[in-house]
């Protein structure tokens, strides 16, 4: 008997009862789906700009690659051997083959052709929402006409009658016309 006295009893803190309902509720678990559906289609999105619209492009200009369009801001100095003085002379390059060999000098560059891919991508996401958001206002839309009313109360006798209707089926009582333009 002792031992049960002694027995302490813990509360839950409210805190995490209220964490775990708000953690359950459909709109929580509605919106992980959406962004992790929403970083995929990123994915998705980058790589038809990658691999399918920008090699096509870069054809047409020439075979253009945009991520590896730069402009190199300022160079480097580089130490070589020069074999017909035979000492060693500071150069500096402005000019290198690639993007990779112009960061491996430690060059600094405005990498343009980087930023065109990203706005790009932005432009293709940004239409694509908007034909997603087009087809839903249309679907909404459609809901909407179909819910438009085809009945009114008959003011006699309250039944249900067609919004055309001249007379009641049920009491057989004229209605007004403007009533049953309405």
């Amino acid at each position: 008997m002792a031992d049960e006295k002694m027995k302490l009893h813990i509360k839950k803190p409210k805190l995490m009862t209220e964490f775990r309902e708000f953690i359950s509720k459909g709109n929580v678990l509605g919106l992980a789906v959406g962004i992790i559906i929403g970083i995929a289609f990123g994915a998705v999105i980058t790589s038809m700009v990658n691999d399918v619209l920008m090699p096509p492009v870069g054809l047409a200009l020439g075979g253009a690659d945009f991520s590896e369009s730069y402009v190199v801001l300022k160079g480097v100095d580089v130490t070589v051997y020069d074999n017909a003085t035979g000492q060693n002379m500071t150069k500096h390059i402005d000019s290198f083959p690639s993007l990779a060999a112009a960061k491996a000098a430690g060059a600094n560059t405005w990498r343009y052709g980087l930023f065109v891919n990203t706005i790009i991508n932005f432009l293709i996401i940004a239409f694509v929402i908007f034909l997603i958001v087009k087809a839903v206002g249309r679907m909404s839309r459609k809901e909407e006409e179909k819910k438009k009313p085809t009945t009114k109360p008959c003011p006699h006798c309250d039944t249900q009658i067609s919004l055309k209707a001249t007379r009641c089926p049920n009491c057989t009582s004229k209605l007004d016309e403007k009533a049953g333009a309405a």
